[in-house]
């Protein structure tokens, strides 16, 4: 099994540099899509409930303090295998060129982030998990893409 690393990893050698509100968000992706498309996740580190959208916080300690992230020390981009890299190349083809404001508004849209949060106001700490079935009961339930 790949780390959340590994995934970071991968995704910024492929997308650039990007902010790290957005790192989150695409890890977030590739393993709700992954969940669905592959049956499987990417990786086993928890995804978190934050007030900006869905965090991991083994990821986020890479990053923390930092706006753009182009590299972390940690992860390796080549433990991903080739159904691993189609996901994550899928996700970044649909959500890469979206702003972090996008991507994190959409998060806060859909059932699992706002199901893991429940009632907490809007911008409160938050550190429930947003869990796998969760996710893969969300994404696998949305119509096909036009």
């Amino acid at each position: 099994m790949t780390h959340v690393c590994d995934v970071a990893k991968y995704i910024l050698k492929n997308q650039g540099a990007v902010s790290a509100w957005k790192l989150q968000k695409l890890v977030y992706y590739s393993q709700a899509w992954s969940l669905v498309w592959d049956g499987r996740p990417l990786f086993d580190e928890r995804i978190e409930a934050w007030a900006n959208g869905p965090v991991c916080p083994d990821l986020y300690v890479q990053h923390r303090g930092q706006f753009l992230v182009s590299d972390i020390k940690y992860g390796d981009a080549a433990k991903l295998d080739k159904d691993a890299q189609e996901t994550v190349d899928g996700v970044l083809s649909y959500y890469g060129d979206k702003s972090p404001q996008w991507l994190s508004d959409l998060t806060h849209a859909e059932a699992p982030w706002k199901d893991a949060r429940g009632d907490l106001p809007s911008g409160a700490s938050c550190q429930r998990e947003i869990t796998q079935e969760a996710m893969a009961a969300y994404y696998e339930a949305l119509p096909p893409a036009a």
